[in-house]
């Protein structure tokens, strides 16, 4: 898959294509079925299958404290693309220049002048131009004039209910992993790099890894049991903490910190895959550092019991 940054990274080879854009938040199994319907047409016109996300996606942007929780991060959202055999991911950076382009200058500039669009599909929810007025009817009129084709995309649905990252981020809420899995079409993960902290937890006997997310907020949060790879593990049990940590810091910034249980390697600088899979407890805000040790103490010992035979089958 090729990755696009931007559109002054556009060339002449880019133009004429099937097309379609959106947040693909979670790239879920609703997200795949209009992706293989993409490819499917894009192959029927002999053109390469394209994406357009936006990054940060819209509603971070205009209000990034107001804005759903991301299921993935944007170099999640990239590999899961990257999975579906899409041929191209053109990325939007969305900023002042963008939010001030209207419908008309949208269409004329990214689908037309840019990528020479020759099919698109879209969303009965996608809105796009400054005042919102871009939409599929609106998409439609002027592809008479520029010579594409405009599809909608059909809702998706699975046991009688739409597919979204809504139902998603309600199932990771929830700690419902199966839910979560099966809605993704793979199970839940975050990646990320380990970073130095304030490496407080080897002073309470747990040390733990601790990543960034990618994220302005996490679409969950408590102590989860987990599998970590990445540097050198594969499958390495571990229990998580996701959430703002209120006993140790002003609880505001979310986080993801890791303990792996039993084994001792280096993780700093190393980027891990952590898949989740069962909720331990809530987070909580202790009163002190003594009794933070003594729950931590008893999540890995609850871990450690609950799955460490599994891991062997893992």
């Amino acid at each position: 898959m090729e990755l696009i940054r931007g559109l002054q990274n556009l060339r002449s080879k880019h133009r004429g294509c099937a097309v379609t854009v959106g947040a693909f938040d979670g790239v879920h199994r609703g997200h795949q079925t209009v992706l293989a319907r993409l490819k499917a047409r894009a192959q029927t016109l002999s053109l390469p299958a394209t994406v357009i996300v936006f990054e940060p996606l819209p509603r971070e942007y205009f209000q990034p404290l107001e804005a759903p929780a991301r299921i993935t991060n944007l170099r999640e959202r990239l590999e899961a693309l990257a999975t579906t055999g899409i041929d191209r991911v053109l990325v939007l950076p969305f900023n002042k220049k963008m939010r001030s382009m209207s419908a008309d200058a949208f269409i004329k500039t990214v689908f037309v002048e840019g990528l020479g669009a020759r099919y698109i599909e879209l969303g009965d929810d996608f809105r796009f131009g400054n005042s919102r007025e871009g939409d599929f009817e609106y998409a439609r009129q002027w592809g008479e004039k520029y010579g594409y084709e405009v599809q909608r995309t059909a809702t998706q649905t699975l046991d009688g209910k739409r597919v979204s990252s809504t139902w998603i981020r309600e199932a990771l809420l929830a700690g419902d992993f199966a839910l979560a899995e099966h809605l993704l079409g793979r199970s839940f993960t975050m990646t990320g790099r380990v970073e130095y902290g304030r490496q407080l937890g080897r002073t309470i006997g747990c040390p733990t890894a601790n990543m960034r997310i990618g994220r302005l907020r996490s679409p969950m949060s408590g102590v989860y049991a987990v599998w970590v790879s990445g540097a050198g593990l594969c499958n390495a049990l571990g229990v998580a903490n996701v959430g703002t940590r209120p006993t140790v810091s002003d609880g505001t910034k979310a986080n993801l910190e890791v303990h792996v249980i039993d084994r001792h390697v280096d993780l700093y600088g190393k980027r891990l895959t952590v898949r989740f899979v069962d909720k331990v407890r809530d987070e909580k805000k202790f009163d002190s550092l003594d009794a933070l040790q003594a729950a931590i103490a008893g999540d890995v010992a609850r871990v450690r019991s609950q799955f460490s035979e599994s891991s062997k089958h893992s």
